[in-house]
């Protein structure tokens, strides 16, 4: 090949969401409060995961995994996102910007295998409670989740490497707020249907099965809950995979409509928006859904609240007794000091009386 056509430029331009400056402000603060309440929520459902020991349990072991992804997925592209509202222009490296691929790939197919995994184990908790502890083992769990990592990977690094193949001589504009495929690929000058082929095939099968695994998972779980008898139990069972179910859902969905169609009908204006969702609003999302669809979680944070007030009364109430015997001890001192001595008589007064 030319080597005009292996360009590779010191560094790309993010042309971001928006030009117009008010509306760069309304989005700087909006993002900043939707990161700071994702950061926030996330890592209260980590530390409430960790701290109860009615949450040591495998699923609550992989929502700690899925608060800790959503942490490092929202924070590949957002603080970037950020400094771009506050400048004219926001210039990404050559190497910062497939490093921003890498790990946003890396970590968003680690978290579409995840959500699989955690479809899988409610299907054993609701169809089969009996083998649960011994399906769902601790060892289990651990190369369930590590297996999602390590998929993340390979994953990652094939669309990283070829992508980064490419030769970038038409413009160093990404029209998006971060480095991405579908943007990238819009201004390379070399041929990149092998890289659309790679996208379709890969995507369809990392995400494709992992989809069907949920969607068969959830087939048996309804079809379990549907001959419980009592309908309070229907609902019991049905409410330890509502969550699951409305995260599955959102996820799933924009992925779907950001990488698995043809390159010809992507609109990259229609992307921004997809990938603001995907990237910044779900992971903010994610811990809200189980906190207020999950019953244990909800019992969990009373007790929690429960505890902290008695630790706080306790602590009030030892201030407020040692404050009170230093009272007593300074009244006594004062009373001492001026109380008046007894006098003895002589011996002429006892006589008299």
């Amino acid at each position: 090949m030319d080597s005009n056509n292996q360009t590779v430029p010191k560094d790309f331009i993010l042309l971001g969401l928006s030009n117009n400056p008010r509306v760069k402000r309304f989005l700087l603060i909006f993002f900043c409060f939707v990161y700071s309440t994702t950061l926030t929520s996330n890592c209260s459902l980590i530390i409430l995961t960790s701290v109860i020991q009615e949450l040591h349990s495998p699923m609550y072991m992989f929502i700690c995994c899925l608060s800790l992804l959503d942490i490092t997925f929202t924070s590949v592209t957002v603080p970037k996102m950020l400094v771009g509202l506050l400048s004219e222009r926001c210039h990404i490296s050559y190497n910062g910007c497939f490093t921003q691929l890498y790990f946003y790939h890396f970590l968003g197919c680690a978290e579409c295998l995840l959500l699989s995994i955690m479809g899988y184990d409610r299907y054993v908790a609701i169809c089969h409670p009996l083998h649960y502890p011994q399906i769902m083992n601790k060892n289990a769990c651990i190369r369930l989740a590590s297996s999602c990592w390590i998929t993340g990977i390979i994953y990652s690094s094939v669309h990283t490497i070829l992508t980064a193949s490419l030769s970038f001589c038409r413009s160093r504009e990404v029209s998006h707020f971060f480095c991405d495929m579908p943007p990238l690929l819009k201004i390379s000058c070399s041929d990149t249907t092998i890289n659309e082929i790679v996208i379709l095939s890969l995507g369809g099968v990392v995400a494709g099965a992992s989809f069907l695994l949920t969607v068969i998972s959830y087939i048996y779980i309804i079809s379990a809950i549907l001959k419980i008898r009592s309908a309070r139990g229907r609902k019991k069972a049905f409410s330890t995979c509502a969550a699951h179910l409305t995260v599955v859902s959102i996820f799933y969905g924009t992925i779907i409509i950001m990488y698995l169609r043809p390159q010809s009908s992507h609109s990259l204006q229609h992307d921004k928006m997809l990938s603001v969702f995907h990237n910044v609003i779900t992971p903010m999302l994610n811990p809200l859904i189980y906190s207020l669809r999950n019953k244990d979680v909800k019992d969990s944070i009373r007790k929690l609240k429960a505890i902290s007030y008695m630790f706080l009364d306790t602590k009030d109430s030892n201030n407020s007794g040692k404050m009170h015997c230093r009272e007593i001890k300074f009244t006594m001192r004062i009373v001492a000091l001026h109380a008046t001595p007894p006098v003895d008589r002589t011996d002429d007064e006892k006589h008299g009386e």
